[in-house]
């Protein structure tokens, strides 16, 4: 049986598409039209999330390989947040989607276990054990060291799923910690990709990746070529391209010549560019999902062209 990156490897061979779009839903950002058929209540709010999603789930499901909700945006507006978390995360699939769920847990023990029931594995309800989110990935923080992820992989091994471990964010104060060097001279982002790289030995697929996995930021071209050089069995999650500054041709650092080794994140450029000046005048609000379908070809073209180079 396929593991779980090969899974995702073989979504983006078929769509010849690196390209995850991310799903965190701003209220304000969401078009109008779809705003005013729901009440201002944490209900209408979650429904109104859970329309949108699913137009730009059903826009780009034959060309984008998969999606990422960010948890922070359904947690907010608490249980009925959650709810269209999870419905968002059950359509996607159905449309064939492979869900990564960004929730960046990384703390230890029956704690860690607890939120590996809830995502990758399965909780014990009664006499019986059920699904939950039930995603393809999740991503990880780190820094309490294998202790808290361990749970995870255990569950990526029964389950076949897989996980992406924060080693180099896309934010400007990513170096406070990460680019701090240890007593051999070596920076913790690398430190840190190595741990990463040792402890997805036994998940490596058929073609040579491991679903135990890291995220590497767009935004910092040199260290995602470092973190390459010293991880070659990661699949690199790779957030920062388009709102955040990453380029394209940055981030052609993190492939192999067979044009494989990284998917990368957009969120709020494809979400919402319907308000970008690239498309905003081609398309009125309730065309939205025609934009960030455009987008999303205009993307894929400028990721693969950097990539091909």
């Amino acid at each position: 049986m396929k593991n779980a990156i090969d899974n995702l490897i073989e979504k983006i061979k078929k769509t010849n598409n690196p390209t995850v779009m991310g799903l965190d839903p701003r209220y304000e950002m969401i078009p109008e039209y779809i705003r005013k058929k729901y009440d201002k209540t944490l209900k209408g709010v979650a429904s109104c999330i859970v329309e949108f999603n699913k137009k730009l789930i059903d826009a780009i499901c034959d060309v984008i390989p998969a999606v990422k909700p960010q948890i922070a945006f359904y947690e907010m507006y608490g249980i009925e947040g959650m709810k269209a978390f999870e419905e968002t995360c059950k359509y996607a699939k159905e449309k064939e989607l492979v869900v990564i769920a960004d929730i960046k847990r990384g703390d230890i023990g029956t704690t860690a276990k607890a939120y590996s029931n809830a995502f990758l594995g399965k909780t014990l309800v009664g006499d019986k054990e059920e699904s939950i989110y039930d995603v393809d990935f999740v991503t990880l923080n780190p820094y309490m060291g294998i202790d808290s992820i361990k749970p995870f992989l255990e569950d990526c091994k029964k389950y076949n799923k897989g996980v992406f471990i924060l080693a180099k964010t896309s934010n400007p104060s990513s170096g406070d910690l990460q680019d701090m060097k240890l007593e051999n001279g070596e920076e913790v982002y690398i430190k840190t990709a190595k741990l990463i790289e040792e402890w997805g030995k036994d998940f490596i697929g058929e073609y040579g990746y491991s679903s135990v996995s890291t995220v590497v930021g767009a935004t910092y071209p040199k260290q995602l070529e470092e973190i390459r050089n010293v991880a070659k069995h990661s699949y690199f999650l790779i957030p920062g391209y388009g709102a955040q500054g990453g380029k394209a041709t940055d981030i052609a650092y993190g492939f192999d010549k067979n044009k494989l080794g990284g998917i990368v994140n957009a969120s709020r450029s494809l979400m919402y560019s319907y308000k970008s000046d690239l498309w905003k005048d081609k398309y009125t609000e309730e065309e939205f999902e025609k934009a960030t379908l455009a987008e999303a070809i205009r993307m894929r073209d400028e990721l693969n062209s950097a990539i091909n180079k």
